[in-house]
């Protein structure tokens, strides 16, 4: 019986086989390109190995490859039947994913985990920013990513990718000085792991240390050159970095370098959540002439997010059409609102607040924006994604009441961020609050 790197027996005669499978799902677990050449490698040693079949599946969902992606599942699904229980509920759970499922494939990941807690592939579903914990629209969210990653800890031990998920539930539950230790010894198990760098560069960002996370950034993008699938999104950081400090055209420039969708080899919704979030970040930072970015995101948004669906592209796309194109943002919140109406919208109402908010910001109606975004502000966790992504709504919320001459209501948000994490903005924000 072969087995994979944590133990668990793959249904397959092929040791090559099982070798290219097994670098696939390392790929994945570390955000290196090459899984789906890996998966193709597996199926055409054993065109019978249905494991292969759902990690190809996975891959081309991430690539919103959505026919492709359905029709790999099918072919997994169809030939599980001579696969192990283990691997048919494996493949179960993975194609319920593939094919809008995300209730059904929580339930059945966490029934999962309890008899095969090292199926590291499942338990990866669950969490980071975008796993399904993140996008449930759940309030606990974090506390649930970290519960389920200390249940299994003792299963994995010192397992590099383990640690840096490990490290980074931690980090976002605010747990930062533990979750920067753990996070660090995965990295340092093998620093190549695009998902660790990131985890540590959240960890920086949580503590503030700006000068830190520039010169691991710096250091690791062009050790790293063309390795990633995450490479845009850690430039996007370093590009928060350079906001931070007051430096905007540094950030324009990495923006331009290496973030803009003209052709990134990245997942669509990394591409366009990074470039319209950044973008906006300028835009309230005061940066100007960004319209043709702007339009070269719209476009790019129209080709992978033409309609509501994934909520997380939904909330970004209303930064978009609030810039460019105000019918465009109507046409999406009434779609978003439908889809809230047939329980199909998981942050539910809110994520519809903010895209008006954003919209009466984008109007220069600082005073509607506040009224607005501020019941939203402790519902903005529901949308998911990380407290780095989170904050340009507060960004947003913050600038709104000082241009409405409101800062005093903005005073306790900043307080908040202030006590989490050192920030030469919101201290500048939190005096000029205090003189309104």
């Amino acid at each position: 019986m072969i087995h994979d790197r944590y133990g668990l027996p793959l249904t397959t005669n092929s040791d090559r086989a099982a070798a290219y499978y097994i670098d696939g799902v390392d790929r994945m677990l570390a955000a290196l390109h090459g899984a789906d050449a890996a998966f193709e490698a597996a199926i055409a040693e054993d065109p019978d190995f249905a494991m292969a079949h759902i990690g190809r599946a996975r891959v081309h969902q991430l690539n919103m490859e959505g026919a492709k992606a359905r029709a790999k599942a099918a072919d997994a699904r169809q030939l599980a039947a001579a696969a192990s229980p283990r691997e048919r509920h494996h493949i179960g759970i993975m194609a319920s994913v593939i094919e809008s499922q995300p209730k059904k494939a929580v339930t059945e990941a966490e029934r999962h985990l309890t008899e095969y807690p090292r199926d590291a592939q499942i338990l990866s579903l669950l969490l980071g920013a975008f796993g399904l914990y993140a996008f449930s629209g759940r309030s606990d969210h974090d506390a649930a990513r970290l519960a389920i990653s200390e249940r299994y800890a003792s299963d994995y031990g010192d397992d590099w990718w383990f640690l840096t998920y490990l490290g980074w539930s931690k980090t976002e539950a605010g747990d930062v000085v533990s979750g920067r230790a753990i996070t660090e010894r995965g990295y340092a198990l093998k620093p190549e792991n695009a998902g660790a760098a990131h985890a540590v560069a959240h960890a920086l960002f949580e503590q503030g240390d700006a000068a830190e996370g520039r010169s691991f950034l710096s250091a690791w993008l062009p050790a790293n050159d063309r390795t990633s699938f995450l490479q845009g999104h850690l430039a996007w950081h370093l590009a928060l970095i350079a906001i931070e400090e007051g430096d905007a055209d540094s950030a324009l420039d990495i923006y331009e370098q290496h973030i803009k969708p003209a052709g990134r080899p990245y997942p669509p919704l990394n591409i366009f959540t990074d470039t319209a979030s950044l973008l906006w970040r300028l835009t309230v930072a005061g940066k100007t002439g960004l319209e043709q970015h702007w339009k070269d995101v719209a476009v790019y948004g129209d080709g992978y997010f033409p309609k509501a669906g994934a909520h997380f592209a939904d909330v970004h796309h209303a930064l978009v059409a609030a810039t460019t194109n105000n019918d465009a943002l109507e046409a999406r919140l009434v779609e978003m609102a439908a889809r809230d109406a047939d329980g199909r919208l998981a942050p539910g109402p809110a994520a519809i607040g903010l895209g008006r908010g954003i919209a009466a910001f984008a109007a220069g109606d600082h005073d509607d924006a506040v009224r607005i975004l501020a019941p939203l502000m402790p519902e903005l966790v529901r949308i998911g994604g990380s407290h780095a992504q989170r904050e340009l709504w507060e960004d947003t919320f913050i600038v709104a009441c000082l241009r409405a001459g409101q800062g005093r209501q903005a005073t306790s948000l900043i307080s908040e961020r202030l006590h989490r994490r050192p920030s030469r903005r919101d201290l500048a924000w939190s005096q000029e609050a205090a003189q309104q």
